[in-house]
């Protein structure tokens, strides 16, 4: 998700600009909710209990093998973990199974250089490798033979050829592992032509042309066949393992089976059933590691504002969800979203989503809801979010910016469901600019997350000044629009909803589509 600065929010905002914004009154306050409440749940979120529950992911994290992958017991730990804590707090909780196909691997990818000198690389997307789509299992070990290689790389992208000609590998050595750079001809072609050769191994390693250095792709092999394991690199680790008298080992042992994962769903017990102001984060990680900013954060910190939030009374139903496999395609949610009649999707007022909240080189950033900064606007109701966001962090004197709906996470199957949607990211994989660092601090020209899906996603990889100011930010919108959805707009059938509107003394608001 790429993000940019807001207009008018770096250094721009004026006093009269602070003291005219309903959130901003005192830090939090609204002008179109009940005051009291929404100070008095903010005070009590605290950073240090958010990070408790990011503490207790940990653990679970450690005890289960390093991760908390949907599909996993990591994962039904987190479930019965959060599940418990909602329960005690009085909410109605519901446990929603759905099945879907895991894709991993059993036992952790190997890829070791062996001489030289050792030197173990990193599996993932943010790390050094990653194994091919449609790689079968195997295990090879070996001397690296280097393929055509244009050391170093051409001025232009796809100036390699390497391994796309039979003749390529004139002279190759039967049972070596066959060292290929990206360029001018498909993967497949590649890999099929080193099985021709006798490779017990393919490795392509990116071309190294700006763009294309990392391992910030999906390589696939295009379908069954492959006889052999074969990884992508990095540009970096294909340099090194093409130096004279390289030998690696590697290995990489798949497999993709249905499995049964869950939503964790809880609701108040008061608050007008026909008026659902729903918050949302994903409760899984990947299977690298054990997901604590991604998105241990997100879930720590909906779940402490829907846990102090058991203390009031609302007038609209809140609703708290914490999907299962959104690193599998936001299937939790998406499974969630289709379940739904239609007439249920109506009362939905909004949908707001936390996915990583605490990135250790964040930005806070806020979802583009009337599409301003990036041209894709959320459902009608999603720029009052936007901007209920920038009021509260106006209100604090920090700088804010915007992220693109892109339909990354699970706020994707709400607005595709026309809800009204919005919420906050510090960000991933993007490089931090020069001009974010000056803005926001941190470090320049690495990536706002740098264990980004990565083994190192651990309780270290947080920053506690994000964790505490974003779960502030849940719980004043939370508060807000507990007592008060009508500057959203009214989605539900009017009929519906008209004793309940009458019955919290509500204006008739104006209907949005």
């Amino acid at each position: 998700m790429r993000s940019r600065l807001s207009k008018g929010t770096i250094g721009a905002i004026t006093a009269v600009a602070v003291a005219l914004s309903p959130l901003a009154l005192s830090g939090t306050a609204s002008a179109h909710s009940n005051n009291n409440s929404v100070r008095k749940l903010v005070k009590a979120v605290s950073g240090k209990n958010v990070k408790k529950h990011l503490q207790a992911f940990q653990a679970i994290a450690d005890r289960n093998g390093g991760t908390r992958v949907s599909g996993t017991p990591g994962f039904d730990a987190s479930r019965d973990y959060v599940a418990h804590k909602l329960r005690s707090a009085g909410y109605d909780v519901t446990i929603q199974p759905f099945e879907f196909t895991f894709d991993g691997y059993k036992t952790p990818p190997v890829l070791k250089r062996t001489s030289p000198a050792q030197k173990t690389y990193a599996y993932g997307f943010f790390g050094d490798y990653v194994a091919m789509g449609e790689s079968p299992s195997g295990a090879a070990s070996g001397t690296v033979q280097g393929v055509d290689l244009v050391l170093p790389p051409g001025p232009a992208a796809n100036s390699s050829s390497s391994g796309c000609e039979a003749s390529d590998f004139a002279g190759f050595v039967a049972g070596s592992v066959a060292l290929m750079q990206r360029g001018t001809c498909n993967f497949r072609v590649k890999v099929d032509n080193a099985m021709a050769a006798g490779a017990s191994a393919a490795i392509v390693f990116n071309e190294g042309q700006p763009g294309r250095t990392e391992v910030d792709l999906n390589p696939v092999l295009g379908g069954p066949g492959v006889t052999i394991p074969s990884f992508f690199t990095s540009f970096e680790v294909g340099q090194e393992l093409a130096a004279a008298g390289t030998a690696v080992t590697m290995n990489w042992d798949p497999i993709v089976e249905t499995r049964t994962t869950y939503n964790v769903i809880a609701q108040s017990r008061k608050g007008d059933p026909n008026n659902v102001v729903m918050l949302g984060a994903h409760l899984d990680g990947v299977q690298e590691g054990p997901g604590i900013n991604d998105n241990g954060s997100g879930s720590a910190g909906t779940l402490e504002v829907a846990l102090q939030f058991a203390k009031t009374k609302p007038k609209n139903k809140m609703r708290f969800a914490f999907w299962g496999a959104e690193e599998f395609g936001l299937l939790g949610s998406d499974h969630y979203v289709a379940s739904l009649t239609e007439a249920e999707r109506a009362k939905i007022a909004l949908y707001l989503n936390f996915d990583m909240i605490a990135s250790p080189n964040y930005t806070f950033g806020i979802y583009d809801g009337d599409g301003d900064a990036f041209g894709t606007a959320g459902p009608p109701g999603s720029d009052v979010i936007e901007e209920d966001f920038e009021k509260f962090f106006a209100g604090r004197k920090l700088p804010f910016t915007a992220t693109a709906f892109t339909g990354r996470s699970d706020y994707g199957p709400f607005i595709a469901a026309g809800i009204p949607a919005g919420g906050l990211f510090t960000g991933a994989e993007v490089l931090k600019t020069e001009e974010e660092a000056q803005i926001f601090g941190g470090t320049a020209g690495i990536p706002l997350d740098p264990c980004y899906h990565s083994v190192c996603d651990t309780i270290a990889n947080i920053s506690d000044k994000a964790l505490d100011v974003n779960s502030d930010a849940i719980a004043t919108l939370a508060a807000t629009y507990a007592f008060d959805t009508r500057a959203i707009g009214d989605r539900a059938p009017a009929a519906a909803k008209s004793a309940a509107r009458t019955a919290h003394g509500h204006k008739p608001a104006d209907s949005a589509s």
